[in-house]
């Protein structure tokens, strides 16, 4: 079985995929919002809701064993996924936002002072800039901003003229939400440290389209949702060098994360759980579990090279259409463009006509787009469900959409 063959038979394994819109087949291009669930992970969240409903650490009977067993083997597979040293380095959290605003809004070993300086670039989305932005004006630290260059590419030169002995914080994406540019976060990382920073990741769109090994980077944090890969809504994780997350104090406070209270004195966990307080989306963290198991069994390496794949053909199909102009040269699964004459809102409600499912918008990158003289964009997204003929259906959309709003239909 060839690869286009291989990853069309996927497409049953998702149930949303086989849907009429404005009776038309569904062409989903939206993955970089969220990506669509596969029937292993559905079935995962009726089965833990239909036979292990029940709160976890807290209970000696089947139903809360079983359940504390499945989360905390979710957790032994993102440690996994991502190479982590030990599960201590896994915590889980309602998703890429929560993480960031949890690093910025504590001390411990991102103490910020007067003076001091926070680097982040202008690729990033707005759950990446705001929680640093916010902190900057709070301490009195500067926020510095790596700019891109004419081609959308993160300007590493400017990058290394802007590190100094000051530089506390770098806050990087580790691919665009808007181009799919994927920045050298090892360079990064690696010239962050000659410095003393400590470097997060923010790997919300890059975690479903290539491996990540967080040890061989050398990052101190990283944080992503699952949900755009392919899991449930509401679950994320935040990872942390274990010597950086034991300076933390616990985020929140509450049950699940104590040893022993006394009315003048308590004692936490040991990590992660004692930055877990409360009870935890326990369903959705399973489904996590589920939807790396999926991965893996499919072999991200394969499906990265599968997607890039597809990237080269929707780029090259773009570039025979003279009314479209392409944001950026380069990047892996999301592309965004314009029409030269055709609002990018007015253009995705016409796509959404013919059943085709895109992104409009500034994609919360308003930064970004002032850079790039951009009021928004039309934005493209693949996953491994989609195909050729996915792209053809848009291109053939595109010419479409152009006849009508040009009055040529």
């Amino acid at each position: 079985m060839n690869e286009d063959a291989f990853f069309l038979a996927i497409r049953d394994d998702f149930p949303t995929l086989h849907q009429m819109i404005n009776d038309e087949p569904l062409v989903y291009l939206d993955n970089a919002a969220t990506t669509q669930k596969p029937k292993a992970v559905i079935n995962a969240l009726v089965d833990f809701y239909t036979n292990d409903n029940s709160n976890i650490h807290r209970g000696i009977h089947t139903l809360s064993e079983r359940a504390t067993h499945a989360y905390e083997l979710a957790r032994h597979q993102v440690q996994q996924l991502i190479h982590a040293h030990s599960i201590d380095e896994v915590v889980f959290t309602k998703g890429t936002t929560e993480g960031i605003n949890w690093l910025a809004s504590n001390d411990g070993p991102l103490h910020i002072e007067p003076g001091d300086e926070i680097i982040v670039s202008i690729l990033e989305h707005h759950a990446n800039f705001l929680p640093w932005q916010r902190l900057a004006k709070k301490s009195g630290a500067i926020l510095r901003v790596v700019d891109v260059d004419k081609n959308g590419h993160l300007d590493l030169d400017a990058y290394e003229q802007l590190l100094s002995p000051q530089t506390k914080i770098v806050a990087m994406t580790m691919m665009s939400n808007v181009t799919g540019q994927c920045p050298d976060m090892k360079q990064i990382i690696t010239l962050a440290h000659q410095y003393g920073a400590l470097v997060i990741g923010d790997a919300a769109q890059a975690i479903a389209h290539f491996p990540i090994d967080v040890e061989a980077l050398d990052i101190d944090f990283m944080v992503f949702s699952g949900h755009k890969l392919y899991a449930p809504l509401g679950i994320g994780i935040l990872y942390g060098k274990r010597d950086l997350l034991d300076q933390f104090a616990p985020f929140e406070v509450g049950g699940g994360i104590v040893s022993e209270v006394r009315l003048n004195q308590t004692k936490f966990l040991a990590l992660p759980w004692r930055l877990e307080a409360g009870t935890p989306d326990i369903a959705a963290a399973i489904g996590l579990g589920t939807a790396i198991s999926y991965l893996q069994h499919l072999d991200l390496t394969r499906i990265m090279q599968y997607e890039q794949r597809l990237t080269h053909y929707l780029r090259q199909e773009l570039a025979k259409i003279p009314v479209i102009s392409v944001i950026g040269t380069t990047g892996t699964s999301i592309v965004s463009f314009n029409f030269n004459n055709i609002h990018p809102h007015d253009a995705a409600t016409a796509f959404d006509q013919l059943g085709i499912a895109v992104r409009a918008g500034n994609h919360c990158a308003q930064p970004l787009m002032t850079a790039l003289n951009l009021n928004g964009t039309l934005r493209v997204s693949l996953a491994f469900y989609n195909s050729v003929a996915d792209i053809d259906r848009l291109i053939i959309g595109i010419k479409e959409v152009e006849a009508y709003f040009n009055g040529t239909h």
